[in-house]
């Protein structure tokens, strides 16, 4: 009958400097998350204007993928405005607080 192996035998012991490094993730700050997103509903928008200028200059672009374009930019700015005004309502009720 085959004897049974433990499990620390088929899994290596990690280093203890590895699970330090593991347990140390970048963080970002809530600035640089706001500057990036910012940034990404940006470029869509260019995206979205590109796209528009082809169509209507006549070059050959497919008329869904300019579509499509322009609906990803327009949903990502709505969802943008929606939570600025989130953040702001956050900030009134927030001043609102008795101190």
């Amino acid at each position: 009958m085959p004897k049974i192996q433990s499990v620390q035998a088929v899994i290596p012991p990690k280093n203890i400097f590895e699970i330090q490094n593991e347990s140390k993730q970048v963080e970002q700050s809530f600035g640089t998350y706001l500057r990036e997103a910012i940034a990404q509903v940006d470029h869509m928008q260019k995206v979205s204007d590109v796209k528009t200028g082809q169509l209507v200059a006549g070059q050959n672009v497919d008329l869904h993928n300019v579509m499509i374009e322009a609906q990803k930019a327009n949903i990502a700015l709505s969802a943008t405005l929606e939570i600025r005004n989130k953040v702001v309502e956050a900030y009134q009720e927030i001043s609102r607080m008795p101190l």
